[in-house]
């Protein structure tokens, strides 16, 4: 991409009152940007009305800074053993078909990541793969579920496609990036509500560098774009576009994962939920899901056969197997004890009939053990691996 071509996509992304629909007829009817602008206002009203042609003859404050600022980024990304920075338009041939079939492609999508992914010439994201996404504030056991399904579907050979935001996204981000393969395809893809010259949130950023070793950050929004909040629901489209199909970890009812799933169905893609306990409220939006016709999954190959994909190598189990040392009957009273729920400390001492003070020393060793995971309000709760 040359500068004026750049300089031109930009001021059509700019340009108030257009969106993106309008851009695609423009597109449709001139070509690129750039035999776009050479048209005038007669020419546009053909295909947007008065007020955005109007808008379109003016050029955007900010466009000449914006496009320095974009410019001198791409040129930063081609320094070697740095993460590439790339730009792919509607209609290069990197654009991933998939998501071009989809009601709202966006425009531009800036990518930042490991060098192969940015410049192969070939679409970034591969045909194989998947949306996880869930809580920012998920139970421990549903981290860990994230985390292990991820690993257990990238070695399958899919690509885990998630938000980068706090809770499931993170975790199944880091599933994914367990043993990353140096192939052909990114381990993991991020898709990010802000400019890709900031990582949001912020403690997330050693995870957004991993990330762009292994894998890749996207964006459809310019360098600078703080973290606004109506960015984040729009942004959801994309990981569902991209993807065969969205598994949702953990969901309360009015979680933007909801909406992930939504788009998902939409965009005529499979929708999978993974139950969880009646009790926890970051449960229920999966349950409503699969009343509203999810796929319920236990396990990884659940979700192989439902896109009936044939890993081409043995993927791992969904769950870490559980220590090959037994626990002492003492424990593991504890843990029988404990169920599948989370349950707070007086209820333990019902069951087990324990006093407190010996229940919480047991508790806090098997939670250095990562057997017993502490949750807020007092809560206890069994992990994976226990």
């Amino acid at each position: 991409m040359q500068r004026d071509e750049l300089a031109a996509w930009l001021r059509l992304t700019l340009t108030p009152g257009v969106g993106n629909g309008a851009a695609r007829r423009l597109l449709a009817a001139f070509g690129l940007p750039q035999n776009i602008f050479a048209q005038g206002e007669r020419a546009w009203q053909s295909c947007v009305t008065t007020a955005q042609a109007r808008a379109l003859a003016r050029v955007p404050e900010e466009l000449e800074s914006l496009t320095e600022r974009t410019w001198q980024w791409l040129l930063d990304g081609r320094a070697p053993a740095q993460p590439a920075h790339g730009i792919v338009t509607l209609g290069d041939d990197a654009y991933p078909p998939a998501l071009l079939a989809t009601e709202d492609p966006p425009l531009l999508l800036y990518l930042l990541g490991a060098p192969q992914f940015v410049q192969g010439g070939a679409p970034f994201a591969p045909q194989h793969s998947l949306a996880m996404v869930g809580s920012r504030n998920p139970t421990a056991q549903g981290a860990d579920h994230a985390r292990q399904f991820a690993r257990a579907l990238r070695e399958a050979g899919l690509c885990i496609v998630s938000g980068l935001a706090l809770g499931i996204d993170a975790a199944a981000h880091e599933g994914a990036l367990i043993d990353p393969p140096d192939g052909a395809a990114p381990a993991t893809i991020a898709i990010v509500g802000t400019g890709l010259d900031r990582v949001y949130p912020r403690a997330n950023k050693e995870l957004a560098h991993r990330i762009a070793r292994h894998g890749l950050l996207v964006s459809e929004y310019p360098l600078g774009t703080p973290p606004l909040p109506a960015n984040f629901p729009k942004r959801n489209r994309i990981i569902s576009g991209l993807s065969q199909g969205t598994l949702v970890v953990e969901a309360a009812l009015a979680s933007g994962s909801l909406i992930t799933a939504r788009l998902a169905a939409e965009q005529g893609r499979e929708v999978f939920a993974i139950p969880g306990s009646i009790h926890a409220p970051q449960s229920r939006g999966c349950h409503a899901l699969i009343r509203q016709g999810a796929k319920l999954v236990e396990s990884a190959q659940d979700v192989l056969e439902e896109l009936r994909w044939h890993a081409p190598a043995a993927a791992i189990p969904a769950q870490q197997p559980a220590s090959e040392e037994p626990l002492a009957p003492s424990y593991q009273c504890v843990l029988d004890a404990l169920g599948f729920d989370p349950l707070g400390l007086d209820a333990l001492v019902a069951r087990t009939g324990l006093d407190a003070a010996t229940l919480q020393v047991r508790l806090l060793e098997l939670e250095l053990e990562g057997r017993v995971a502490r949750l807020p309000g007092g809560l206890f709760q069994r992990t994976g691996q226990a």
